[in-house]
């Protein structure tokens, strides 16, 4: 598994271990394989379980239409933005500095993205080792250059009350 933890410095390694560890341990295996054709992120993939109503429903779409739209921006290698964009608990435990030397270690050996495509998307009130909130923790089945990934993003509902990344890891 590639994650933030490859950044080295102990601090992105207790991010890593907050971020990313309890964010997997929330996720479910992939259902199938990617298919062909790109295809643009669902809200809620077919297969998947339907969440027990209508709002806990459009939570996880916009948790994951928030996770996708900050993919982007990791896509174009605008790294900063993508920092910026991201929860205010990820930015105050990942510095800019690091995450700025760190994400390009994970990312560019990838290659360019292929294709990506949404393979599921869980809302939860709670996630391991953090504080009670929302949190929207979407895998993508993700095709670059030179390997097949799957790219886990966990949002969280910021204290402005938009979706933001509070956790991002590939395996």
């Amino acid at each position: 598994m590639t994650h933030i933890r490859k950044f080295a410095p102990a601090a992105v390694a207790l991010a890593a271990a907050v971020f990313t560890t309890a964010a997997t341990a929330q996720l479910k295996p992939p259902r199938n394989a990617l298919p062909t054709a790109p295809a643009a992120p669902s809200a809620q993939p077919a297969s998947a379980p339907a969440p027990a109503n209508a709002a806990q429903r459009e939570k996880a779409a916009a948790g994951a239409l928030a996770a996708g739209g900050w993919l982007v921006l990791l896509d174009r290698r605008d790294w900063g933005r993508a920092w910026e964009a991201s929860s205010t608990v990820f930015r105050g435990t990942v510095p800019l500095a690091t995450w700025m030397d760190g994400i390009p270690k994970v990312r560019e050996p990838l290659g360019a993205l292929v294709q990506r495509t949404q393979a599921d998307a869980v809302y939860k009130t709670t996630l391991q080792g953090r504080p009670d909130g929302e949190y929207v923790t979407v895998i993508f089945d993700s095709k670059f250059e030179r390997k097949q990934v799957q790219e886990v993003v966990t949002t969280v509902r910021d204290t402005d009350g938009k979706w933001r990344v509070t956790g991002y890891s590939t395996r």
